[in-house]
């Protein structure tokens, strides 16, 4: 079968196409025809060996010191059940799924083997493959930690970097709870976050939302570079801050202090990926009330070009690899 594979770290132009092994399932796993597979920001991290945080060092001990373990990447993608495992009784062969292979990872190619008891779901019937791989990565992570807000009806909620993989879903996530949403991104995204149902927009190009004035009372950030401290003060009292992407060890070791001493509330953890959000995620989306928003889409061929574009920082939700129709 054909992947893109990467075995050592660097640029985009690491990436080679090449001819590999097709997995064979196990008693207990499923073979899965990929179709569609998101390239995101965390893969092009992954790719340069450059995680910006605290786990650095121990993803790099796990992932490969001096060159990478897990030479294919990609985690989140959507496909087909080619074969399933003797002991694998929840899907059949031909079965449409979505999912997420963890740290597997292995979806840059066009057959990925995983434990059927992954987090596999059945794919919407109203997405194509393109649109479903967006849906595990951004979808589920966007869920989670609105969840954990607990957001209530009328609230002020505001995402920063909205025009992303997972604030085009926290987008249209917190506006189904009922919140009041203000989107901040870049000026060329200011239109898609509207479209998405956002009350308000900030061009962060042209204004800073923590000197403004206004206050809220939940922030989802997604951006590492952001200060922790004055998106802090910008929450009003009993206000909630989920800090996706912690940018380093002090603002980790910061979220726990704050929420114990003052009447706000860090959220800091990693999005577990259940079945049973992934399902939930997929009755949104066919009853309409929830879409993907695929920027571009490059064959498997062309992974370095999309590498180079996810780090440009252009684009608008999603890029995703295909490996066929999709």
């Amino acid at each position: 079968m054909k992947a893109v594979v990467h075995t050592e770290y660097g640029p985009p132009e690491v990436l080679t196409l090449r001819e590999v092994v097709k997995p064979t399932p196990g008693a207990k796993e499923v073979l899965i025809r990929i179709a569609a597979t998101t390239v995101n920001t965390g893969d092009c991290e992954m790719r340069r060996s450059e995680i910006p945080n605290v786990i650095w060092f121990i993803i790099r001990l796990f992932f490969g010191l001096t060159k990478p373990r897990k030479q294919i990447l990609g985690a989140y993608f959507s496909g087909e059940i080619e074969a399933v495992g003797s002991d694998v009784e929840q899907f059949q062969v031909g079965d449409q799924v979505f999912a997420a292979s963890g740290v597997r990872f292995g979806a840059y190619a066009e057959y990925v083997c995983l434990p059927s008891r992954f987090t596999i779901a059945t794919k919407p019937t109203n997405m194509t493959h393109k649109e479903a791989s967006a849906v595990p990565l951004g979808g589920l992570n966007a869920w989670h930690y609105l969840q954990k807000a607990k957001i209530r009806k009328g609230e002020k909620v505001l995402i920063n970097g909205a025009g992303g993989a997972f604030g085009t879903f926290a987008v249209q996530l917190a506006k189904l709870m009922g919140a009041t949403v203000t989107g901040v991104d870049s000026t060329e995204k200011l239109d898609m976050l509207r479209e998405l149902g956002a009350d308000h927009v900030i061009d962060y190009t042209q204004e800073d939302y923590t000197d403004n004035g206004e206050t809220y009372d939940v922030i989802f950030n997604v951006v590492a570079k952001s200060s922790l401290s004055r998106g802090i003060r910008t929450l009003n009292s009993g206000g909630r801050y989920l800090l996706t992407n912690p940018a380093g060890l002090f603002q980790m070791f910061r979220a726990p202090w704050i929420s114990m001493t003052s009447d706000k509330d860090v959220i800091v953890q990693f999005a577990p990926e259940t079945v049973d959000e992934l399902n939930h995620l997929r009755e949104l989306i066919e009853s309409g009330k929830l879409r993907s928003i695929i920027d571009r889409s490059f064959p498997l061929e062309q992974a370095v070009e999309a590498h180079h574009y996810v780090e440009s920082g252009r684009k608008k939700g999603n890029v995703v690899l295909t490996m066929g129709p999709a």
